[in-house]
C-alpha cells in the first residue's frame, strides 16, 4: 500500500517512469489514421470546418455578424463569419454551426426560403443535405429542408428556392466550391462517423460483416494487448497512464454516439498491470463538454463547454467517483487524474478549484491511498492563441493544494521548437524545463508530474544521435519530477509520427531505460 509519508515529500522512494496509452480508449486520429479509413464521406466528420464560395457571386457564404441574423454572401475566406462547423447526421446530411454558435435553418417566420442563422439548437428546418459532383468533390449543392437548394441571387441575398439538375457550370448559382479549413478526428467524429450500426463492429467486436464483407474491426481488443504490458514492463518502465472519456461511466449503454465495451477494455488492463506489476494512473482525458475543445477531450466541433455549469461539474465528479469505487481494490491503482488538459481562459481557476476539490473527495470517498492527479490550465504559448500549448503557472494550484494529502500536479512539457536548432532544443529542456521544475518543486507542495512529453525534433537534419541526446536531456530534467513522467505516447500506426511511439524509440534505439 502506499504510505503518505512520501505524499507530500520531494523525494519519494517510487517515481513513476509511464507510458501513455494514447488513442485506446480516446481516440485520436493522428494515432492511429486507419481507424477512420472505413468511414463514408469520411472528410465530413463532425467539428470539419467548410467554407463555401459561390461560384456566380464570387464570394463565400458568411453568417452576417457571425450568426443572428441572415446568411449573406459577400465573405472572404479570411472571415471567421465564412466558417460552418459541421455536425454529422449521417454521410450526406449535415447542421452547420456559424461563429456564434447558432446553426443555419430556413426563416420558418418568414417567407420559408430565407436562410438565417438564429437557433440555437439544430432541428429538422436545420437539416441539410450536401450534394458533390462526383467529377470535382471540391464542387457541391447545398439542398434545404424544403427540397431545394440554396442560391447566392446577390451578395446580400441566400435563398433556398433554386430547382432542378446542374451541369455544375460557373452559372448556376446553387453550385459553390468548397473549401475545408480544418478537421477533427476525436473518438465522437470516429463513432458518429461511422454510426450507431457500424460503430460497434469498428470499436469492439473481434469479426464482424461490414457491406458483406468479413472484416476484422477489433479496436480495443487489438490496439493494445497483453504483450503490449510485457513489453512496457520489460524494458525499465513501472506504470500506465490510460486516458479514458467520461461516457465509460455509462458502459455497457453510453449515450449516442458512443460504444459501450471500453469498460470491459480497461477491466483487462488492470489484469494485465496485476500479472506483470506495473502501476496505473486513470486519467479522465474527455469530461463532458470538453474541457479544452480538442479532438482528444472529444469535442464534437472545437466548443469548449464543461466547467460553465454546476451541473456538468458534479456530472464529472460522477464519473471520478464511479472509476474509483469499481477500482479502489485493485492492487495496481495508483492515481486517479481528474481531468486532463483544461484549456485557460475557458476553464477558469475558480470553476477548477472547485472541481478538484469535489473530485478529490470523491476519490477519497473509496481510496485513502490512491493519489489524486490535478492537471495544470494549459494556454497557447503565442499571444495570437494559436500554435503549440503550455503550462499556465501551476502554482495557482498550491493553495488548494496544500491541505489535500496524496496531491500532484501534472504539467505537460512538449519542447519541439521549429525556429531552433538541434542544440538549441536540448538546451531548452536543460536550462528553461530544469528551472520551471525546480520552481514549482517545494518540500511540503505537491508532488510534480511530468506526464506528457516526447522525443519528437521538427528540425530536417536531426539524426538519430541527436534525437537520442534530446530523448536523454528530458529523461535526465524529468527524472527530477518527484512524482515521475509519462511519455506519450506508447505506440502510433502513422509512420510519419514515429518518433511519438515510445515502443518504436526503445525497438530502435533512440531511448533506453
Amino acid at each position: 500500500m502506499l504510505s503518505f509519508s512520501y505524499g507530500r515529500s520531494p523525494n519519494p522512494a517510487f517515481r513513476i517512469k509511464a507510458a501513455n496509452l494514447g488513442g485506446w480508449l480516446v481516440t485520436e486520429g493522428w494515432i492511429k489514421p486507419s481507424l477512420f479509413d472505413g468511414i463514408p464521406n469520411k472528410d465530413f466528420l463532425d467539428g470539419t470546418q467548410l467554407q463555401f464560395k459561390s461560384v456566380t457571386v464570387g464570394k463565400y457564404l458568411c453568417a452576417e455578424n457571425g450568426g443572428g441574423t441572415i446568411v449573406v454572401a459577400n465573405g472572404t475566406n479570411t472571415s471567421g463569419w465564412a466558417i460552418f462547423k459541421l455536425w454529422r447526421i449521417n454521410e450526406t446530411n449535415f447542421h452547420f454551426r456559424v461563429f456564434n454558435k447558432q446553426f443555419i435553418g430556413l426563416d420558418t417566420n418568414g417567407n420559408g426560403i430565407d436562410i438565417v442563422a438564429e437557433s440555437n439548437t439544430p432541428g429538422s428546418s436545420e437539416t441539410f443535405e450536401i450534394v458533390r459532383n462526383s467529377k470535382d468533390l471540391s464542387r457541391l449543392r447545398i439542398k434545404a429542408p424544403n427540397g431545394f437548394f440554396l442560391q447566392a441571387k446577390t451578395e446580400e441575398l441566400v435563398t433556398a428556392d433554386y430547382e432542378g439538375a446542374t451541369s455544375w457550370g460557373d452559372d448556376d448559382p446553387s453550385v459553390f466550391e468548397m473549401t475545408i479549413n480544418g478537421s477533427m478526428q476525436g473518438e465522437f467524429q470516429v463513432t458518429n462517423g461511422y454510426g450507431p450500426q457500424k460503430a460497434p463492429q469498428v470499436m469492439r467486436v473481434i469479426l464482424t460483416c461490414i457491406d458483406d464483407i468479413l472484416a476484422y474491426q477489433k479496436h480495443w481488443s487489438t490496439y493494445i494487448v497483453e504483450d503490449d504490458f510485457k513489453f512496457i514492463a520489460g524494458n525499465g518502465l513501472n506504470a500506465v497512464r490510460i486516458p479514458v472519456g467520461w461516457w465509460m461511466a455509462s458502459d455497457p449503454t453510453p449515450p449516442a454516439p458512443y460504444v459501450g465495451g471500453s469498460l470491459q477494455a480497461l477491466d483487462n488492463a488492470f489484469t494485465w498491470a496485476r500479472k506483470y506489476e506495473l502501476k496505473i494512473i486513470i486519467d479522465l482525458h474527455a469530461a463532458p463538454g470538453s474541457q479544452n475543445g480538442f479532438e482528444h477531450s472529444s469535442s464534437r466541433d472545437g466548443s469548449q463547454e464543461w466547467g460553465l455549469t454546476d451541473d456538468n461539474i458534479q456530472q464529472t465528479v460522477a464519473v471520478i467517483d464511479f472509476l474509483t469505487a469499481r477500482y479502489a481494490s485493485c492492487p495496481s491503482l495508483y492515481a486517479v487524474e481528474l481531468i486532463n488538459e483544461p484549456l485557460s481562459p475557458g476553464v477558469s481557476l475558480e470553476r477548477l478549484n472547485k472541481y478538484y476539490k469535489a473530485g478529490y473527495d470523491a476519490v477519497r470517498n473509496h481510496s485513502p491511498t490512491a493519489y489524486v492527479v490535478m492537471s495544470s490550465r494549459i494556454e497557447p504559448i503565442d499571444p495570437s492563441g494559436l500554435g503549440p500549448m503550455d503550462p499556465r503557472d501551476p502554482r495557482e494550484l498550491f493553495p488548494l493544494t496544500s491541505d489535500l494529502n496524496g496531491s500532484v500536479i501534472d504539467v505537460h512539457y512538449y519542447n519541439s521548437n521549429k525556429s531552433m536548432t538541434v542544440q538549441q532544443n536540448i538546451d531548452f529542456v536543460c536550462t528553461n524545463r530544469s528551472a520551471q521544475l525546480n520552481q514549482i518543486t517545494t518540500p511540503d507542495g505537491p508532488l510534480i508530474f511530468v506526464g506528457e512529453w516526447v522525443a519528437e525534433l521538427p528540425v530536417p537534419e536531426a539524426s538519430k544521435e541527436d534525437l537520442q541526446r534530446f530523448a536523454k536531456a528530458q529523461q535526465e530534467v524529468y527524472g527530477n519530477a518527484t512524482f515521475g513522467w509519462g511519455y506519450w505516447t506508447l505506440k502510433t500506426l502513422n509512420n510519419e509520427r514515429k518518433h511519438w511511439s515510445l515502443e518504436w524509440m526503445i525497438e530502435n534505439g533512440y531511448i533506453k531505460l
